[in-house]
């Protein structure tokens, strides 16, 4: 294996992925297409960590029988797209309490100018930052808690996660200069796929998100078949056909999102969709972008609905999850309290 960047000659690590999915709101095709389906792969050449992040949802404020829900939920797609958790680790964050421990000492090593700058923070918390929770600002300090518990090498991340990442990698470098030991890799981005940051139905420019007023703006991964076709034959689009070449896409960010979206879900390459389409109109295209989504998501709702039918079972395998990542989890937290010196 070869050595995460960052990381001296002699320390090796395990390839490792971590990743985590918060539990509040509607699962969307975003997240689908920019996360949960390059996860099935990996569990071919990585040891693989699947989390829900329930202690990041509730950084505001959350309906807690919503949120038990949206926790099933997500475990249910990560399962229907094809994490197995005989081979990947899958639980929830809150089972696994050595999450918020390493986060209380990552609060002491992170700089309060490093978290001023996470721009996601400032999003969220809207005009009134005043009035946000302390644990929405420390979210990337618990995150960075969630991938190095696990000395994980790497982290599958869109683009609005990267800065988060980035602080992982200095806090990182921080602990282990400040204690002259390394304890943990300098964990990698892993931006796979070419639709890894799916755009609004109703505003090409802005992210497709969960938390939209707008349905409509929106393809949630429980919508029916009937519902997911009518949300892209009433898509926002230009008037123009759609191009000859990919490069005519450019400044047509609804052409642009709807193209990406086909190809990703056909799993041909924009050029291909382009030679299919080109000159047609999105009369044409909706349709055929539907059927397309259509057959790609409707047997991965129905299955995330028969495993949600079984809500003792989904509990089963996300505490039989947890107790394989904390066999994980409490030696790396026992190494660095012990570098720390905090005697136990």
């Amino acid at each position: 294996m070869s050595e995460p960047s960052g990381t001296p000659a002699g320390t090796t690590f395990e390839p490792r992925v971590f990743s985590g999915v918060q539990p509040s709101g509607q699962l969307t095709l975003g997240n689908y297409l920019g996360a949960i389906r390059n996860f099935v792969p990996l569990q071919d050449t990585h040891d693989c960590i699947y989390c829900m992040v329930d202690l990041h949802a509730i950084t505001q404020w959350q309906d807690p029988t919503e949120l038990a829900h949206a926790t099933r939920q997500v475990a249910a797609a990560f399962m229907a797209a094809g994490v197995d958790p005989d081979k990947s680790l899958l639980f929830n964050q809150s089972l696994v309490p050595q999450h918020a421990q390493l986060g209380w000492v990552f609060n002491c090593v992170a700089r309060v100018g490093w978290l001023n700058r996470m721009t996601q923070f400032k999003e969220k918390a809207g005009k009134d930052q005043e009035n946000a929770s302390v644990g929405l600002y420390a979210y990337p300090t618990l995150m960075a808690a969630d991938i190095l518990l696990y000395k994980a090498t790497a982290v599958p991340v869109g683009e609005d996660q990267k800065q988060h990442l980035e602080l992982t990698r200095d806090i990182a470098q921080k602990f282990n200069h400040d204690w002259g030991k390394e304890v943990f890799p300098i964990t990698e981005p892993l931006i796979l796929g070419d639709a890894t940051r799916v755009m609004s139905l109703r505003d090409g420019t802005k992210k497709m998100s969960k938390s939209d007023p707008s349905d409509l703006s929106r393809i949630n991964l429980t919508d029916d078949r009937d519902t997911i076709a009518k949300k892209f034959k009433k898509a926002k689009t230009d008037p123009e056909p759609l191009p000859e070449t990919v490069e005519g896409l450019e400044g047509r960010p609804e052409a642009q999102n709807l193209v990406d979206i086909f190809a990703a879900l056909a799993d041909i390459s924009k050029e291909d969709v382009i030679l299919q389409f080109g000159g047609k109109g999105f009369g044409t295209f909706k349709p055929a972008l539907a059927e397309v989504a259509v057959g790609k998501l409707g047997p991965l709702r129905d299955e995330m609905e028969r495993l949600l039918s079984d809500p003792a079972e989904i509990d089963s395998i996300l505490h039989k999850g947890a107790q394989r990542a904390q066999a994980v989890a409490a030696p790396v937290l026992d190494e660095v309290y012990d570098v720390l010196g905090l005697v136990r």
